[in-house]
């Protein structure tokens, strides 16, 4: 079988003397608007022979290996000390100091301080995210590379790379290093992973003028990590390691500061409240103590109880253990939340700029339209499976396929089998819908084997392959052709209809132009299939066979897309319900984006790359809630727009699975990669992993994450009116001389926080979603976690609650011993906390519903709760460490009067919220909170 030999443009084959004395030129400079030769000039490079290991080895010694820089190892102790900047650590440790120094109470002390390592342990798993990022991109450099030194073709390690150095790459292989290319023979390199573009790039060898080109527009360069889909090349390496366009992505990475989370942030407004709280009752404390004549070492002592019991020490770890339960769910979602505060930050999420590629589309190319003599039919199914229908319209005749999809089968170089290809995704494509067409493509390409074949060109924009075939009993060698439509409509003679017959070219050709135009102002690529009957006595497979692509038959147009995924489409509604805006952020050309964008449902108009960078700052503040598509984006074009959204308010989530979108991700509030496509580099510098690729988990993940706030912030308003209750519980007992000031002891308020309110926090974190959750504004990440409204509602909560366990120590204090007071005064308020974390449950629903006993787990740890609340008062181990006694039935009685005390309360004042809104329907529904 003859076949005509690929065409190949060659360049950069005039004599240059190699000069050692000459080094490379800067990185970074532009290199695409220079011709070949300029280029091997500057690098002082023989095309024809390459450098020598001399040059090699002085060159190596300038710039390094071909490499990225690796990020200085945080030693160990560093990042453990590092966990105690958070501010409740340090006040932790305030309190354990205090404890152990002023009060003496070093079991407290202790324990205290135990709590602030295990915070640090837990807190060492989210670090090093820069560092794991170039340890992931370093991996990716494992590349083999064929260079030309010396005259000789050898293969080294993509590390020994130098710039000038001469590179030669096939189909399949991956590209060691940055450079200009030399030669080009029917060159396409894939470059999604660098510039989100949806299709493999056909590479040219002429110079593309100006200097800020973007990279999916530089044909004449080939990057680093790429890689090679069709066709064979070389090159002249123009820049190693840090400096390729991967390096700068690493180094940016490596720039970006990560900043504290919604929560993170909140929580240290808290612990500030929570401090001046303390503070203020402390100093109180002692006033009112020296106005009456008492003691100021002994009112210091109370005071600094008071102080220890103020502080949340349960909280750090309650927070941890609810957001450890949170992402376990989410996991059972397909969403692996790396970063444990992350958790919130979806549930705060109010803009999410999610890359194109493979994440709202397949990426995988499809067949949408089909138009045949002006007949326009649709196409079922999506990417690369040949399950589907050509669809015609109602009433319109049969049409039989197989003349205008033969070409499709028979003009192609890819293979398609159980939804997986080899070769090009365009030209698969083309595959699956000769396929939809009733073809068996296999069977077909056995059946008529190519005898000659002109390879695909950019210069010519066609491919042509001949067969030799039967016509009414005639031997023929049949040319099927596919390309450009204007190239194809140019070189026909003929246009065939729906019937078959052949009409002239002329008669049709507005026609044809028209549909053009229409299929790719839908953003779709459009292809044109061709052929022409040769006779077989009169072939020549060796001659010039583009000469024979004449006088061709046009046959059909063909309107192809990388689709968007159905999933997403939904999933942007949900978005839009819940008060998220979506953007797409792409490296694809701004027709297709839009489309794209228009079929998701995506609002905003749509701008390049270039026009997006030409805005100043002030300018894109003021156009950035206008724009809902920028294509042909740089990687710091996503970072800026990351930047603005931030600061005008936003809580933003970046989703991606390129190089390209890392440092966007990392920059981002949440940063969201896709664990299949997704590369190695996006998923380190990823706070969340999609393992379904699936856009529609996003929502999920969002909708879980403000459910778990929810049950966070229950949590939280609980957990304020406990605190509060303490602080007016030492007050109360300063102002009258309760208990000597000291109602509860140091351990005691440790064993309420950690054995009553943890396991309450785990039954809150587990509580069902409220309803309509998804239909509710994003809440403001900026807002204080108590507004004045709820600080006086908490307020109240807590005074009611400090009054009745002041009440019960007072009273236990006059008819019993001290110890047997401040048992009763545990036991109470360990009972008042288990009713209070049932009413936060639902502000304004009663607590006496089925409802309060529908979450089993939560009434199993409810259970739990009541049980150690009863073993700390009778098991003698607990007993000497926690200074509790025994109580007697009458007692138990007096310390279950207080929670039924408590729910009287609330719930008399939730009634009277439900009252008032049934006849003020229009009023806000201000809840007494529980």
């Amino acid at each position: 079988m003859a076949a005509a030999r690929a065409p190949e443009i060659v360049a950069c084959m005039a004599t240059t003397t190699q000069d050692s004395a000459k080094t490379p030129a800067a990185a970074g400079r532009p290199w695409h608007n220079l011709t070949p030769e300029e280029v091997c000039g500057q690098l002082g490079v023989d095309p024809r022979v390459g450098l020598d290991e001399a040059e090699v080895q002085k060159r190596r010694a300038d710039v390094g290996p071909n490499k990225l820089a690796e990020a200085p190892k945080e030693p160990g102790w560093h990042a453990f000390l590092r966990q105690y900047r958070d501010l409740m650590q340090i006040v932790l440790l305030g309190a354990a100091a205090v404890s152990i120094v002023a009060l003496q109470e070093f079991s407290t002390g202790l324990v205290i301080i135990g709590l602030t390592v295990l915070n640090a342990v837990l807190g060492l798993n989210q670090e090093g995210k820069a560092a794991e990022s170039v340890a992931a991109l370093q991996k990716m450099l494992v590349i083999k590379a064929h260079a030309h030194r010396g005259g000789e073709l050898v293969d080294i390690a993509s590390e020994e790379l130098v710039p000038g150095d001469l590179v030669s790459f096939e189909a399949g292989d991956k590209i060691p290093a940055d450079g200009r290319l030399l030669v080009a023979a029917t060159l396409e390199i894939e470059e999604a992973a660098l510039t989100g573009e949806s299709t493999p790039v056909l590479k040219e060898l002429a110079a593309v003028a100006g200097d800020d080109v973007p990279l999916g527009d530089r044909l004449d360069m080939a990057y680093m990590n790429s890689t090679v889909t069709r066709g064979r090349g070389e090159m002249v390496v123009t820049a190693t390691g840090m400096s390729t366009e991967v390096g700068q992505i690493s180094g940016m990475l490596s720039q970006v500061q990560e900043e504290k989370t919604p929560l993170t942030r909140q929580l240290d407004q808290l612990t500030v409240l929570i401090t001046i709280m303390a503070g203020v009752a402390l100093a109180l404390i002692v006033l009112i103590g020296l106005l009456r004549g008492d003691s100021f070492d002994d009112l210091f002592l109370i005071g600094i109880s008071l102080a220890i019991a103020a502080i949340p020490t349960g909280l750090p770890a309650v927070v941890t253990t609810m957001l450890s339960l949170g992402t376990q769910a989410l996991a059972d979602k397909g969403a692996i939340i790396k970063r444990l505060r992350s958790v919130e930050t979806l549930g705060s999420t109010s803009a999410i700029c999610s890359d194109k590629t493979g994440t709202l589309t397949l990426n995988q190319m499809t067949a949408r339209q089909l138009v045949v003599a002006g007949r326009r039919y649709s196409i079922e199914g999506e990417g690369y499976s040949t399950i589907g229908k050509i669809l015609r319209t109602a009433g319109e005749s049969d049409t039989s396929f197989e003349p205008f999809t033969l070409p499709m089968a028979l003009a192609n170089d890819a293979a398609v089998h159980d939804g997986e290809i080899v070769g090009d995704p365009t030209e698969a494509a083309l595959v699956v819908l000769a396929a939809k067409g009733g073809i068996d493509v296999d069977e077909t390409r056995r059946l008529y084997p190519r005898v000659a074949e002109v390879p695909f060109d950019s210069e010519y924009k066609l491919m042509a392959t001949f067969h030799e075939m039967q016509d009414d009993g005639r031997a023929v060698i049949r040319c099927f052709v596919k390309g450009a439509p204007d190239v194809l409509l140019a070189r026909s003679s003929h246009i065939r209809d729906e019937s078959g017959a052949a009409v002239p070219a002329d008669d049709a050709r507005d026609r044809v132009v028209s549909e053009n135009d229409r299929l790719a102002s839908e953003g779709l690529r459009v292809l044109a299939v061709a052929s022409r009957d040769i006779d077989a006595s009169s072939f020549d497979p060796g001659a010039a066979l583009l000469d024979e692509v004449q006088g061709l038959t046009l046959l059909a147009l063909i309107g192809i897309v990388d689709p968007p995924r159905k999933e997403a489409r939904d999933a942007i509604a949900r978005c839009r319900e819940a008060g998220i805006r979506a953007r797409m952020i792409t490296g694809d050309h701004v027709t297709t984006a839009a489309a794209i964008a228009n079929q998701l449902g995506i609002e905003g108009r749509a701008l390049s790359g270039v026009e997006f960078a030409a805005f100043s700052d002030a300018e894109l503040d003021e156009q950035v809630d206008s724009i809902g598509v920028v294509a042909r984006v740089a990687p710091e074009d996503k970072v800026r727009l990351v930047e603005t959204l931030k600061k005008k308010g936003h809580v933003v989530s970046m989703t991606g699975d390129g190089v390209n979108d890392a440092p966007a991700l990392k920059r981002a509030d949440i940063g969201v990669a896709m664990g299949i496509t997704g590369t190695e580099v996006t998923k380190e510098a990823a706070d969340m992993i999609l393992t379904d690729d699936n856009f529609a988990t996003i929502v999920e993940a969002v909708e879980g994450g403000r459910g778990i706030y929810d049950n966070l912030m229950k949590y939280v308003r609980v957990q304020l009116i406990m605190l509060g209750a303490f602080i007016l519980l030492f007050v109360g007992a300063g102002i009258f001389d309760v208990a000597n000031g000291a109602p509860l002891t140091p351990l005691q308020i440790l064993w309420i926080n950690f054995a009553i309110d943890v396991l309450l926090a785990i039954g809150l974190g587990f509580d069902a979603a409220a309803p309509g959750l998804m239909q509710r504004t994003p809440r403001n990440a900026a807002a204080a976690i108590v507004d004045r409204a709820l600080g006086i509602r908490l307020g109240v909560a807590s005074l009611v609650m400090a009054a009745l366990a002041l009440g019960i120590v007072a009273w236990g204090e006059n008819r019993y011993q001290l110890d047997v007071a401040t048992t009763m005064g545990l036991t109470s308020l360990s009972l008042m906390h288990i009713v209070g974390a049932l009413e936060t449950r639902e502000p304004m629903g009663t607590i006496f519903k089925r409802y309060t006993i529908a979450n089993r787990r939560f009434v199993q740890l409810i259970g739990a709760t009541l049980v150690l609340t009863f073993l700390v008062t009778a098991v003698s181990p607990l007993q000497r460490i926690f200074d509790t006694v025994p109580l007697t039935s009458a007692q138990w009685g007096i310390c279950l009067a207080s929670p039924i005390v408590y729910v009287a309360f609330v719930e008399l004042g939730k009634l009277f919220d439900r009252r008032r809104e049934e006849h003020e329907p229009e009023a806000a529904a201000v809840p007494v909170p529980a």
